[in-house]
C-alpha cells in the first residue's frame, strides 16, 4: 500500500483557511442577514461555513483526499446518513404546524 506524503505547505495552507473561515463566521454573526424577510439567512450562511470547514478538515487532516475508493465510500455512506438524519428532523420542524397545540390547563373545554 503506497501512502501519500503531503507537503507541508498544503497543511499551511489549509490552516490559513479555517483561519479565514472563522473570522468570516465571527463577522457574519454581526450582521443580520435576514432585513425582516426571512430569518433563515443568518443560518444558512453559517450553516454553508461550517460545511466548508467541515470538507477542508475531514479531505486534508483526515487524509481523505488521497485515500482509497474503499475510504470515499465511506465518507459518503456517513454523508448520505448525515442527510438522512438531517431532511427527517427538518420534515419534523416544518410540519409541527398541521397539529393545533392543546389550550393550556384551565382554558379548556368545560365539562
Amino acid at each position: 500500500m503506497t501512502h501519500y506524503i503531503v507537503p507541508s505547505r498544503i497543511y499551511l495552507l489549509v490552516f490559513v483557511a479555517l483561519l479565514l473561515l472563522t473570522a468570516v463566521t465571527v463577522a457574519a454573526s454581526f450582521y443580520d442577514l435576514g432585513g425582516g424577510r426571512s430569518h433563515y439567512a443568518n443560518a444558512i450562511v453559517a450553516i454553508t461555513i461550517a460545511v466548508s470547514k467541515a470538507t477542508l478538515v475531514v479531505l486534508y487532516f483526515m487524509h481523505v483526499r488521497y485515500g482509497s475508493r474503499l475510504t470515499w465510500a465511506f465518507v459518503g455512506a456517513g454523508a448520505f446518513w448525515l442527510l438522512i438524519l438531517i431532511v427527517l428532523t427538518l420534515s419534523d420542524v416544518f410540519t409541527r404546524h398541521w397539529i393545533p397545540a392543546p389550550p393550556p390547563w384551565g382554558l379548556g373545554p368545560k365539562p
